[in-house]
């Protein structure tokens, strides 16, 4: 209890947090958010309007400038009033997700920019210009970011901010752009694309369960289990729902039916992630990189 108070005492506002480097970053990526997030608001373009309820749309706002700035202003407080001192000192490695987080943050902004590009801009739409400029400098903000981290604090980073984390995080990313296509494909007309619904979400809970208890490290330490042989099982799990989730979906969608564009952006990610968590069990198998099998 008195390490605990002796803590929280240390804990005090510190204004001089928002004019370091790594505070101004932290400034810019919200307003570059923010602006990119209202951007549009303030369009007339009646392309931009009618397709502004896609999946697409409502994915490039909720999470590349709404979930990555909201976490960057959450860092941010936390770090100007000092409690990320007792959160390091009893609950997580706080640089470690920091940083973390800014990786992850650099990987859905600027892929959201890019989507956002391809999908909503035009010859005659200025405002979608402006939320592209805006999406890309958030983006950079975040990788400038990273680069400060790793390069000029030399930041190592325990879970998050090293390659088994990253690739965690690399997993769930992907599963988020094939939940964004889902609801476009129109062909859940059939048991077994159903299945294939379930195939990409258990393995996308699986992930972010691994991810928040290799965070929190007290609550790893608590568990009555190594968690390093029960994620190389999830992984087996995952492996094998996604090879079934390649094979069915690309034999119902695309036999005697239209090669829509969502369908194959389905089909491409899923193929995709099933190559990432097999090198992600590989890894682990074999000890890899930091991948611990327990």
């Amino acid at each position: 209890m008195d390490a605990i108070k002796q803590t929280l005492f240390e804990a005090a506002f510190t204004p001089s947090t928002l004019i370091s480097p790594r505070g101004i970053l932290h400034i810019l990526e919200i307003v570059f958010g923010t602006i990119a997030f209202s951007g549009y608001t303030g369009s007339l373009n009646s392309y931009w309007v009618s397709n502004s309820t896609y999946s697409y749309w409502i994915y490039c706002k909720l999470v590349g400038w709404f979930f990555c700035p909201f976490v960057t202003l959450i860092i941010t407080i936390i770090e100007l009033v000092k409690l990320d001192i007792p959160l390091n000192k009893f609950c997580m490695d706080w640089p470690d997700f920091a940083t973390g987080m800014a990786m992850t943050s650099t990987l859905m902004t600027l892929s959201v920019a890019i989507m956002y590009a391809n999908f909503y801009t035009c010859a005659t739409c200025i405002n979608a210009w402006v939320v592209t400029i805006f999406a890309f400098l958030c983006g950079v903000a975040y990788l400038v970011e990273v680069l400060w981290d790793k390069i000029c604090k030399k930041k190592k980073g325990s879970y998050l901010a090293v390659l088994p984390g990253f690739w965690k995080g690399l997993e769930a990313f992907v599963s988020c752009i094939i939940f964004m296509a889902l609801p476009l494909t129109a062909y859940f007309d059939h048991g077994w694309l159903i299945m294939c619904l379930i195939a990409y979400i258990l393995p996308f809970l699986f992930i972010l369960l691994i991810i928040v208890v290799n965070i929190l490290k007290k609550l790893k330490q608590s568990l009555p289990f190594n968690l390093d042989r029960a994620v190389f099982i999830f992984l087996i799990i995952c492996v094998v729902l996604y090879v079934f989730a390649a094979i069915v979906w690309s034999i119902y969608t695309f036999r005697g039916h239209p090669r829509y564009e969502c369908r194959l952006v389905v089909t491409i990610f899923t193929y995709i992630n099933l190559i990432l968590f097999i090198v992600d069990l590989v890894f682990t198998l074999f000890g890899i990189c930091g991948f611990k099998r327990g």
